[in-house]
C-alpha cells in the first residue's frame, strides 16, 4: 500500500471503495498531469509510473460519487511535507539504511528502567523551533550514564500545528517533519542501541486528528453517514473518542491499516516496543461499559498476537488506566499486552508525598500501591511518579507540587527523592519522565525545553537516581530481589509513617533485599524491623547521604547483624538507622 519505489519507477496503491475515479499528480512532472489510476477488486486503485522517483512529492485526486474531486494525502505515506501538505515517495533510506553498527540485544523486561521523553522539548532546537531527533542523540550519553535501559518517545508521527505533545496525529506512518526525517529516526534508534538503550514509541490508535484531517483521512473517498468522517472512522455514536474521530475497528481495511502501522514501527524502525495511548478508548466509547466496542478488543488481540508471532521479545504496553487485569491477560481471553501503566501507583505516591502534614500520609494506601500486581506478575505494570500527564498543568512537576514556589527546598528535595526510592524498589517496570532526575520543576508543555543547567546544579540528586537505578538493575550483584517477582510488605506503621518490605526472586544472599521507607519528618537511629534471615545485613543505599545534597541530614545508617528477636512475622530483626523522609536498602553477602 502507498508508494513503493522500484528500480524502474514507483508503484502506487490506495483504498477508496466509493470513489468514481482516482488520479495521482506530483512533482515528478511538475504537477502538470493527473494520471488516472486503475480500479481493482475490493475498492483499491493502483498505478505504476516510471517518471516518479524517490523524494518526489505527490497527492491523490479522489473523485467521489457526488461532489467535486479533492486532493488527498496518501494514508500510507511514510513522509509528509507537513500535516496538510504533500506525501513524499520513500527514499532509498527505507531499504538501504545502514544498520550494520547495531548488533543489538534488548534488555530483559525485568531490567527495564524507562525514560519517557518528548522530542520537541527534551533538548533545545534551533531558535524557537522544536527539538529534533538529532538533538536527542546528542543527549544519549547523559541517559546512558544515568543508567536507564530504555527511552520511550512520545508520539513522533506528523501532527497539526507548530508544536504538540503528539497526541493529535494526522498519520500513523509518517514521522513529523518538525522532528526530522525517517533516516534521522533510524539514526536515533541505532545510536540509542549503541548506548545500551532500548527504544519504545508511543502510538495513537484510539483517535486521529482532530485537526488537518480534511486533506487526508476524513471523508477520503467522499462517502460518510450521519455527518461522520468517512471510511476510516465510525460514522455512528462510536465516532467520538473525546479527542478526535475514532477509527472503525470493525472494518477489515482499517484494522489492517492500524496493524500494519504497529508492525511498521517495530520492523522498519527496529523499535523495541510500543506504548499504546488510551486503550480504554479503543475498547469502549467513554470508559463506562467495557463491552461497548468489541471490535476494539479483537483489534488489540490481533496486533499483539502478530507482534508475539514475529518478535516476541518486543514489549507492548497499554496506557489503559482502568486497572483491568484483562488488558495484560494473554489472548484469546485478554488483550495480550505485556504490561500496562499503573496510574493508581502514581496517584497514591503523589498524594503521600505532597500532603502538607505527616499525619495526612496513609501508609496503608502506600502499602497497597507497593503490593499491587496484576495477575501476580510484577512486570505487568509500569509504575511512575511523573509522566507527561502528571507533569502538565493540572498536576505539575513533583518538587513544585510538594511545596509550590519552593521546589528547591529541603522538603521538596527530600520527599521527591523518597518517591524515587519507592518507585525504583517497588515491583513493576519503573519509568521516569524527562528531567525528573535533576528536579525539573517547571510545568511540562510542548514548547518549553528542559532546563539542562539543573543537571549541573543537582549533580548529587542525579547521582542518587543513578545509584537507585543501579540497585534496581542489580549491577553490583547484591540486590537481585529488586528484579524479582516477589514482595512482602511486612511492616506498616501508620503512626510513625514507616514501611518496610522484602523484595526477592528466590531469596537468600545477594537476592533478598529489605527496603525501609520513612515518610515522616523524624530521624531514627535504631528503628527495629523484622528480617527474614540471620546474619549480617549490609546497607546498599541511604537516600539521606549528604553527598546527594549538602542540605541532607547525613543520618547514619549502619550495617547490622540480625538478632534473634522475632518481629513483623519474621524470625529475626535488626535496628536500622533511617533519616527523615528517607529510604534505606539492605541485603546480605552470604
Amino acid at each position: 500500500m502507498g508508494a513503493t519505489a522500484l528500480s524502474h519507477g514507483t508503484a502506487f496503491r490506495v483504498w477508496a471503495p466509493n470513489a468514481e475515479a482516482v488520479g495521482i499528480a506530483g512533482s515528478f512532472d511538475g504537477w502538470a498531469v493527473v494520471h488516472p489510476m486503475t480500479a481493482e477488486n475490493g475498492g483499491y486503485w493502483s498505478i505504476q509510473l516510471a517518471v516518479a522517483r524517490p523524494g518526489d512529492e505527490y497527492k491523490y485526486l479522489v473523485t467521489p460519487a457526488q461532489g467535486a474531486a479533492k486532493w488527498k494525502i496518501d494514508p500510507y505515506a511514510r513522509r509528509l511535507t507537513s500535516s496538510a501538505g504533500n506525501a513524499v515517495i520513500d527514499t532509498t533510506e527505507f531499504s538501504h539504511f545502514d544498520w550494520s553498527a547495531d548488533p543489538w540485544h534488548c534488555p530483559g523486561w525485568d531490567e527495564l528502567v524507562i525514560y519517557e521523553l518528548h522530542v520537541g522539548t527534551f533538548s533545545r532546537g534551533s531558535g524557537r523551533a522544536p527539538g529534533r531527533l538529532c538533538n536527542v542523540v546528542e543527549r544519549l550519553d547523559e541517559l546512558a550514564e544515568l543508567g536507564v535501559t530504555a527511552i520511550e518517545l512520545m508520539p513522533v508521527t506528523e501532527y497539526a500545528g507548530e508544536s504538540s505533545w503528539g497526541y493529535n496525529p494526522v498519520s500513523t506512518f509518517a514521522v513529523s517533519a518538525d522532528y526530522g526525517s525517517p533516516s534521522e529516526l533510524k539514526a536515533l534508534v541505532r545510536a540509542a542501541h549503541a548506548h545500551g538503550l532500548a527504544v519504545l514509541v508511543d502510538v495513537v490508535y484510539n483517535h486521529l486528528g482532530p485537526d488537518d484531517l480534511d486533506d487526508g483521512l476524513r471523508r477520503f473517498d467522499g462517502w460518510y453517514e450521519n455527518d461522520g468522517d468517512g471510511i476510516y472512522f465510525y460514522n455512528d455514536l462510536r465516532r467520538e473518542s473525546g479527542w478526535g474521530p475514532r477509527p472503525d475497528y470493525g472494518r477489515v481495511e482499517v484494522r489492517r491499516y492500524l496493524c500494519e502501522s504497529a508492525l511498521f514501527w517495530l520492523e522498519e524502525y527496529r523499535m523495541d516496543g510500543l506504548r499504546w495511548d488510551a486503550t480504554s478508548r479503543i475498547r469502549n466509547v467513554d470508559d463506562d461499559d467495557p463491552a461497548e466496542i468489541p471490535d476494539g478488543w479483537t483489534l488489540m488481540r490481533w496486533v499483539n498476537d502478530e507482534i508475539d508471532a514475529r518478535q516476541p521479545w518486543k514489549i507492548s504496553i497499554a496506557e489503559d488506566l482502568q486497572d483491568d487485569p484483562a488488558i495484560t491477560t494473554a489472548t484469546p481471553t485478554g488483550a495480550g499486552f505485556d504490561s500496562q501503566w499503573d496510574a493508581g501507583f502514581a496517584h497514591v505516591l503523589r498524594l503521600a508525598l505532597t500532603a502538607a502534614q505527616d499525619g495526612e500520609r496513609s501508609m496503608a494506601q502506600v502499602r497497597t500501591a507497593i503490593e499491587h500486581r496484576l495477575g501476580g506478575n510484577a512486570l505487568a505494570r509500569v509504575i511512575y511518579t511523573e509522566s507527561h500527564d502528571t507533569a502538565a498543568e493540572a498536576h505539575g512537576r513533583l518538587p513544585e507540587a510538594i511545596w509550590p514556589g519552593n521546589a528547591q527546598s529541603w522538603y521538596a528535595k527530600k520527599r521527591t527523592t523518597l518517591g524515587a526510592a519507592t518507585l525504583l524498589t517497588a515491583p513493576g517496570i519503573p519509568m521516569l519522565f524527562q528531567g525528573q532526575e535533576f528536579l525539573e520543576d517547571r510545568t511540562f508543555d510542548d514548547r518549553t525545553p528542559l532546563d539542562w543547567d539543573k543537571r549541573g546544579r543537582h549533580r548529587g540528586i542525579v547521582q542518587l537516581y543513578t545509584d537507585l537505578i543501579a540497585l534496581r538493575r542489580n549491577r553490583d550483584h547484591t540486590t537481585a530481589g529488586l528484579r524479582g517477582n516477589q514482595v512482602d510488605v511486612y511492616h506498616c506503621n501508620d503512626a510513625d509513617k514507616v514501611i518496610a518490605f522484602h523484595r526477592y526472586a528466590r531469596g537468600g544472599p545477594r537476592d533478598s533485599t529489605i527496603v525501609v521507607l520513612n515518610f515522616g519528618n523524624r530521624r531514627y537511629n535504631g528503628y527495629r524491623v523484622g528480617l527474614p534471615r540471620a546474619g549480617d545485613w549490609y546497607v546498599r543505599f541511604n537516600s539521606d547521604w549528604a553527598g546527594y545534597d549538602p542540605e541532607f541530614d547525613n543520618s547514619p545508617s549502619l550495617d547490622t547483624r540480625a538478632e534473634g528477636i522475632a518481629q513483623d512475622g519474621q524470625p529475626w530483626s535488626g535496628a536500622i538507622g533511617v533519616g527523615p523522609y528517607s529510604a534505606v536498602t539492605l541485603s546480605q553477602d552470604a
